[in-house]
C-alpha cells in the first residue's frame, strides 16, 4: 500500500498547486475588480464635482455654447461612468467565478488528505492486526509445546 499512499501524496501536491494557482488567480481579479469599482467611483465623484461647480457658474449666466459644451461633456463623462460600471461588474463576476474555482480547488485538496488520512488508518489496523495475530500465534505455540507447558505447570506447583 505503500505505492498508492506515495501515488495519493503526488496527488495531493499537484492539487495543492492547482488551489495556490487558484488563490493567485483570485487575488488578481480582487485587485482588477477593486481598481475598477475605484475608478468608477471616481469617475461618480468628479461628475457631481463637475455638476456642482458649473451649476455655480450658470446660476450667475450661461451662454448657450456653454450650456451646450457643459451638456456634450456631461453626456460623454455619463458615458465613461456606464463604460466603466459595466468593466467594475466582469471584474467582479471574474473574482466570483476565481472565489468558486479556489473554493472547488480547496474541497479537492481536503477530500485528497482525509483519504490518505484513511489509508494511513487502514494500514495502521492491518499492521496492528498482523502484530496480534504474530502475538496470538506465538502464544499459542508456546501452549502446544510441551517442555514450555511442563516448565509452565512446575512454576505453577512451586
Amino acid at each position: 500500500m505503500n505505492a498508492e499512499l506515495q501515488q495519493l501524496h503526488t496527488l495531493l501536491e499537484q492539487a495543492e498547486a492547482l488551489r495556490d494557482s487558484a488563490i493567485a488567480l483570485l487575488q488578481q481579479t480582487q485587485q482588477r475588480a477593486d481598481a475598477a469599482a475605484s475608478q468608477a467611483e471616481q469617475l461618480v465623484n468628479y461628475r457631481s464635482e463637475y455638476r456642482q461647480r458649473w451649476s455655480q457658474q450658470f446660476s450667475q449666466s450661461g451662454a448657450i455654447e456653454i450650456v451646450q459644451c457643459y451638456q456634450g461633456f456631461n453626456d460623454r463623462l455619463q458615458q465613461a461612468i456606464d463604460a466603466q460600471s459595466q468593466v467594475a461588474e466582469q471584474c467582479r463576476t471574474q473574482a466570483e467565478h476565481a472565489r468558486a474555482l479556489l473554493q472547488e480547488r480547496e474541497m479537492r485538496v481536503a477530500s485528497i488528505r482525509k483519504l490518505i488520512e484513511r489509508r494511513q488508518q487502514e494500514q495502521r489496523r492491518v499492521a496492528e492486526r498482523r502484530d496480534q495475530q504474530l502475538t496470538d500465534e506465538a502464544a499459542q505455540r508456546a501452549g502446544w509445546n510441551p517442555q514450555i507447558n511442563a516448565m509452565g505447570l512446575r512454576h505453577q506447583f512451586s
